[in-house]
């Protein structure tokens, strides 16, 4: 068999039917989630005018996506994980009508300022708790689609289709946002999330691998367990976290859109989208052309390197510039996305993908949205600029203490 007949082979069994209304549904569904925090964001900072206000966004998230991902992770693992994920999704198509109407222009003239801003942390709060369980079901139930002969590069192609939604969603969001309104924009959303909705039922559901233990504590336990003894795991779960903790500018692209590079909301889309873009080139060459050695150094490389970026971007006033280094950032964050999803997906047997999933989620959401709360809290006493030099200079540091700290991960290779 010839290198072509291998390859052409290959993407055959990857992308079966089943596989494929899954990254179709998936790109939709998670196209419709990332245009809410650009227009949540943007909506937000124009009725408060407060940076604070977009730190407790990201925390209205993350309290209820950490507080429940452990028990939400066995939960996932006993659960028929299609039926889960239906539900997850109509659940957020509701939260997502919901903000639609509390962000229109009749929900300012009839309520005052702070009705809004906290019915705006009450909802999202209610995404965090779905996120909870989504998250780690859609991780968990990727394994079930392919053989595992496929799984790396169902990974890859998984995270190419994660990524051209996030490139996508922020865009169009600001997009909308700059020549029409947040209502129209909320409704393309929502039509999103519907049409992922029906692509998703056409995949069959699939059994449950795990019965496992009656108490959820125990199955928690089991999950943690297990990460803390895979000590590359472990390290490239934790150096994520405290890189993007520090690190992220998302939570305070509003503040720079609207103040000191004064694009407009049209330009907040494509600063957000910027990072994806990076991320999505670099995940796209990863996938023809996979790491093959050293990963642990290149993790601690690229890291580094998004801190760099996250510092050029805090200095410039220039649009063109501050969008390059976001996009340099995703670059870097791309490579780091292959190489930890990897070692997920490698090194985590089928019964404990629920579990394991969810202790990667608090890492995520940690960094993410306590990372969101973090650069708005730092803003606000330090100012704009200074926090996100500040957050820049944190992850390098993380990066040099991990390196030396921690040589299992350095020396790490799969």
């Amino acid at each position: 068999m010839t290198g072509n007949e291998q390859s052409s082979r290959s993407i055959r069994t990857i992308i079966n039917a089943e596989f494929t209304w899954f990254i179709t549904s998936r790109i939709l569904f998670i196209a419709g989630l990332r245009m809410t925090p650009v227009l949540l964001g943007w909506r937000l900072y124009e009725l408060t005018g407060s940076k604070l206000a977009l730190g407790i966004l990201g925390l209205s998230e993350v309290i209820p996506a950490i507080t429940l991902a452990l028990p939400a992770g066995v939960k996932v693992d006993r659960s028929n994980k299609h039926r889960l994920l239906s539900i997850c999704i109509l659940i957020y198509l509701l939260l997502a009508l919901c903000l639609l109407l509390v962000t229109s222009p009749w929900m300012e003239k009839q309520f005052h300022r702070p009705v809004v801003e906290w019915s705006i942390y009450a909802l999202v709060f209610g995404t965090g708790v779905v996120r909870a369980f989504s998250s780690s079901a859609l991780n968990s139930f990727l394994a079930q689609l392919v053989p595992a002969s496929s799984l790396v590069k169902a990974v890859s192609v998984n995270s190419m289709t994660w990524l051209a939604a996030a490139v996508a969603g922020p865009a169009l969001a600001g997009i909308l946002m700059a020549y029409t309104n947040i209502t129209v924009a909320f409704s393309t959303a929502s039509c999103f999330i519907i049409i992922a909705f029906f692509l998703f039922r056409k995949i069959k559901a699939k059994p449950v691998v795990w019965q496992g233990t009656n108490k959820t504590w125990d199955g928690v336990k089991e999950g943690l367990k297990f990460v803390f003894t895979q000590k590359a795991l472990l390290g490239a779960m934790s150096l994520d976290m405290f890189a993007v903790l520090f690190g992220g500018a998302a939570a305070l692209l509003p503040v720079f859109a609207n103040d000191i590079l004064q694009v407009g909301p049209q330009g907040l889309g494509w600063l957000v989208a910027a990072t994806y873009i990076g991320n999505f080139i670099a995940i796209a060459w990863l996938t023809k052309y996979p790491l093959k050695k050293k990963q642990g150094k290149l993790l601690l490389s690229v890291v580094a390197g998004f801190g760099l970026c996250i510092l050029v971007f805090a200095i410039s006033k220039n649009f063109w510039l501050s969008f390059a280094a976001l996009f340099i950032s995703g670059l870097f964050d791309g490579v780091s996305v292959i190489i930890r999803g990897t070692i997920v997906q490698l090194f985590v047997p089928d019964e404990m993908r629920g579990r394991v999933s969810a202790v990667n989620s608090m890492f995520i959401n940690s960094s993410n949205e306590l990372g969101q709360f973090e650069s708005g809290v730092a803003a606000t006493l330090l100012g704009t600029v200074p926090s996100v030099i500040f957050g820049g200079c944190m992850t390098l540091l993380v990066v040099v203490f991990t390196w030396f700290k921690a040589p299992g991960l350095r020396k790490f290779e799969y």
